[in-house]
């Protein structure tokens, strides 16, 4: 499809509606309606509370047992295993107490039982209280395991934020957000890398994913957005950009030892957003191509006139970049992303479609946009994403337009 067929596209569109063929797309996206997805939340929230009061549950059970069974039955199992449970759901104070009632009520069924004396009774009591102390000592670690998570956590959140900043919510007079999310739990930043400049040429933005996992790509994300906004700022064209990408990535694989120094690349899409003109130009390096929502929901992709290598793979052969340029009207919103957002499979191993879902949907700011959007990959997926996400969406305004605060 050529960049001129999307604004023909569109342009049907807007007059008819939806293209003949277009799949009808979630009543849960978009701004209106009901939040999707509340009764799974309703549910989680149930299974939370249930686990919570589970220690409670089970001395409840196990003193009903032993008030309405004979002598020698004994619910001990049920009762080991209260504190157990609590010590890496409760306090310290409040597994505590879980094995002080739990102890207490052994001791008081055992006197109204009259086998206190008995040495099954003491030997149960003993291992009941002895696995009391333990839960306690349990509860602890656990307690100082989230301690450290905490302080990894903030730390990754650090390197994030050093390493991929997020832009101004309003740029030049564009509306800017950012999403990203790391397939990994616990994980704050990966391969994929997003940008935006300003520069005396245009707005300037970047998307991209790196080859590969772990800090190699995360070393390499760092170079590709400091060379991007160097040249951005610097170079005349944002085919320009491209070529200084290029040379910054072949500069950091002869740095780089094994494998990587040899198929390091990185898949990015540049886009230009020239000042006072209603036009966005893109240079597409091996990248899912960029997906235009217009304002009265219809939408198209921008897939590139010429196929090119990503950034990286210039040995393999050198061909000039060439910029697409198409309309970019008012009230219209860029949408750049990685490959985590299509890859994303739900339980049938069916793919996520980002162009399916959208289309005939309409977002009053680039943030509603992005939420909406990982809400549904997360609900499509499981909550179990395969690779690392990185959204970019940029909203040029219409005339008219007053600032409005975003809604979540």
């Amino acid at each position: 499809m050529r960049p001129g067929d999307v604004e023909d596209e569109g342009a049907a569109a807007r007059a008819g509606g939806r293209l003949p063929g277009d799949p009808v797309p979630d009543p849960g996206l978009g701004d209106e309606g009901p939040p999707a997805g509340s009764p799974p939340r309703r549910r989680t929230g149930y299974g939370r509370a249930f686990v919570h009061a589970l220690p409670v549950l089970l001395i409840a059970v196990a003193i009903l047992y032993d008030v309405f069974t004979p002598r020698y039955f004994t619910a001990g199992p049920l009762y080991t295993a209260a504190p157990l449970i609590a010590a890496p759901l409760y306090s310290r104070r409040g597994t505590a107490l879980t094995g002080v009632a739990v102890v207490a009520a052994v001791i008081g069924l055992q006197l109204g039982k009259g086998v206190a004396h008995y040495v099954d009774s003491l030997t149960e009591l003993i291992t009941i209280a002895t696995v009391a102390v333990l839960a306690v000592l349990v509860n602890g670690l656990v307690r100082r395991s989230d301690e450290r998570l905490v302080s990894v956590r903030e730390i990754a959140e650090a390197a994030q934020r050093a390493v991929l900043p997020e832009p101004a919510e309003r740029i030049a007079g564009f509306e800017i957000a950012v999403c990203y999310q790391a397939a990994q739990a616990d994980a704050f930043i990966g391969g994929d890398l997003y940008a935006v400049q300003d520069s005396a040429r245009g707005v300037r933005l970047i998307v991209g994913d790196v080859r590969g996992k772990g800090m190699g790509a995360v070393a390499a994300v760092a170079v590709v957005i400091g060379a991007f906004r160097e040249a951005a700022e610097q170079e005349a064209t944002l085919e320009a950009v491209a070529q200084r990408l290029e040379r910054a990535l072949a500069r950091e694989g002869t740095r780089r030892e094994g494998l990587d120094a040899f198929e390091g690349f990185t898949t990015a899409v540049l886009a230009e957003l020239p000042h006072g003109a209603g036009t966005v130009r893109i240079v597409n390096r091996g990248h899912p191509p960029p997906l235009l929502l217009y304002a009265d929901g219809t939408l198209g992709a921008l897939p590139a006139r010429e196929s090119a290598l990503p950034l990286g793979m210039g040995e393999l052969g050198v061909w000039p970049d060439r910029a697409d340029e198409v309309a970019f009207p008012g009230g219209a919103t860029l949408l750049l992303y990685t490959d985590g957002l299509t890859e994303a499979r739900d339980a049938k191993g069916e793919f996520y479609d980002p162009q399916a879902r959208l289309t005939g949907r309409v977002f009053r700011h680039p943030t509603t946009l992005l939420d909406t959007l990982a809400e549904d990959v997360r609900r499509h997926s499981g909550g179990g994403m395969a690779d690392d996400m990185a959204l970019l969406a940029v909203r040029r305004p219409r005339r008219g337009d007053h600032d409005h605060c975003h809604e979540p």
